[in-house]
């Protein structure tokens, strides 16, 4: 008998979904018209066991969720970003739009405790950057690369050891800081602010030490954060970019070519490391390890970015073992030859394919 949809009657409620999420490992839930609910475990999505889902039965989940001045916000704009949370379960990252005229969701779980730096697999000089007391530090990768746990480690480790005002910017927030020798102030786009630039316009009248921005969005962002981190500010945040020097572009291209002298020179000045990440299957199925490339702040790293070279900074995070540089390929090399995934894995995620199975053929690493 086939099952029938009505308003109110879908066999799970949103909140059971959200738990299953969790119960099952699952980093996300996703929603979307025509499916049943789908999780997604170790980077594969997989149904849940139940029908599909019809409008009805995705816009009754939203609207449990979201509060009105929100539903107001996704009426208007036609997708919303939002957060949520379960007690005695997890928060969440809540997103809404719209596909072929229907409501879409997917929920990104958020564990309440923040994860400590040593159990995330990353490179140790990675704590140095803690410690540093100006400059802009950026973590990048694709969706669900772990950016955001990345940053939310470091703020937890900067908050135990050093007694500082530190102010974040996201959208929106996902882990929740408790004050420790640190006074951490956490604002929302939507909720304490209206927009990444109206609160990055403020945030240097907050006296902070270390701003933290969930995103570089815009020309604007960009800019600002530049400016705060050569005024004595350090700042972390991320992009949406593959490696270091595609991220360095990234931020160039952003201005109009007559700027684009100044931001190189701002960027040379103030960027302290780009930790570029990937989240990758464990060889035995039972989880993701993190790869990472590394770049630090060397003079030779200076002087390409000032001089436009950024095609040479990957040849140079190659030869920089001794400065704890490491690009993703030799990371992918490095966690195959520890046993931790296939080769399979390494020529899926690699950056040059070529190169890498030159290095896999001769045992070279």
């Amino acid at each position: 008998m086939q099952y029938v949809n009505i308003p109110g009657s879908y066999k799970y409620t949103i909140d059971q979904l959200l738990k299953m999420t969790v119960d099952k490992k699952g980093s996300d839930l996703h929603l979307v018209v025509g499916r049943p609910p789908c999780i997604r475990i170790n980077g594969l999505l997989q149904p849940v066991d139940s029908p599909r889902l019809n409008a009805a039965d995705i816009e009754d989940m939203v609207l449990a969720v979201v509060k009105d001045y929100q539903k107001e916000a996704l009426d208007r704009d036609w997708e919303l970003d939002f957060s949520y949370a379960i007690q005695g379960c997890a928060r969440f990252r809540g997103n809404v739009m719209y596909q072929r005229g229907t409501m879409a969701a997917a929920f990104r779980a958020v564990p309440f405790t923040v994860p400590k730096f040593d159990d995330l697999g990353l490179p140790n000089d990675i704590k140095r950057l803690c410690d540093l007391p100006r400059g802009l530090i950026l973590v990048t990768g694709p969706t669900g690369s772990g950016k955001s746990t990345t940053l939310a480690a470091m703020i937890d480790l900067i908050n135990s050891k050093r007694a500082c005002n530190i102010v974040t910017v996201e959208d929106p927030i996902e882990f929740l800081h408790k004050h420790d020798k640190a006074t951490v102030r956490q604002r929302e786009i939507g909720t304490d602010t209206r927009s990444f630039p109206a609160a990055l316009r403020h945030v240097l009248r907050h006296d902070p030490d270390i701003i933290m921005i969930g995103e570089m969005r815009d020309q604007e962002s960009i800019s600002i954060a530049l400016t705060a981190a050569e005024t004595g500010h350090l700042v972390l945040s991320t992009l949406h970019t593959q490696t270091a020097p595609l991220t360095i572009s990234r931020i160039i291209d952003s201005f109009d070519s007559e700027k684009r002298v100044q931001v190189r020179q701002q960027l040379a000045n103030s960027l302290r490391a780009v930790v570029s990440q990937q989240l990758l299957p464990t060889i035995d199925g039972s989880g993701r390890v993190v790869a990472v490339e590394y770049m630090v702040d060397t003079a030779a790293v200076k002087t390409m970015i000032r001089d436009g070279k950024e095609h040479q900074i990957y040849s140079t995070i190659q030869t920089g073992h001794s400065k704890g540089m490491q690009t993703m390929d030799q990371a992918l090399i490095r966690l195959y030859n520890n046993g931790k995934i296939n080769r399979e894995t390494v020529l899926e995620y690699c950056i040059d394919k070529t190169e890498v199975e030159r290095i896999m053929h001769n045992a070279f690493f």
